[in-house]
């Protein structure tokens, strides 16, 4: 019957959406027997997959705090798992270092990281981001280098 109402849609006296449903019924009780126990299983424990790809929307903060009560709000960006840059050149000293204590404490408590980037300006990162190298020591080469000249 299936050869015959192939035939009859090549000609175009029988509609293809009769055919297409027809199909579609007959598909799944296919399934139904040739999925095994092990399948079964195999398809419950697929959902447990976590795509890489699941934080489309990464962002990295710039901050530039003028006072130490600006801080908190860095630590709040942290906390939402969001990379923060630190520019402290607009703060005096003694401001620069309460901020860094208080988000070396904040990234800690969150396993976190924190690392110098530049002269007064710091990365802070959430667990979910790695920093690997050192930035501090072409810096240091620099300033030798700048020295001698």
């Amino acid at each position: 019957m299936g050869v015959m109402n192939r035939f009859m849609n090549f000609l175009g006296l029988q509609e293809e959406e009769e055919v297409v449903e027809r199909e579609k019924v007959n598909e799944p009780a296919e399934q139904e027997f040739e999925t095994s126990s092990f399948d079964s299983r195999k398809n419950q424990r697929g959902s447990n997959v976590v795509s890489i790809h699941s934080q489309k929307n990464v962002k990295v903060i710039l901050n530039e705090p003028r006072s130490y009560d600006e801080a908190q709000e860095i630590a709040d960006h942290l906390r939402s798992h969001r990379t923060v840059v630190v520019n402290l050149q607009r703060v005096r000293k003694d401001q620069g270092m309460r901020i860094i204590d208080f988000l070396s404490g904040t990234v800690y408590a969150l396993n976190g990281g924190i690392s110098k980037i530049g002269e007064n300006i710091f990365l802070c990162t959430p667990d979910t981001v790695e920093i690997s190298g050192a930035i501090t020591e072409i810096l240091t080469e620099e300033q030798d280098y700048n020295r001698m000249r």
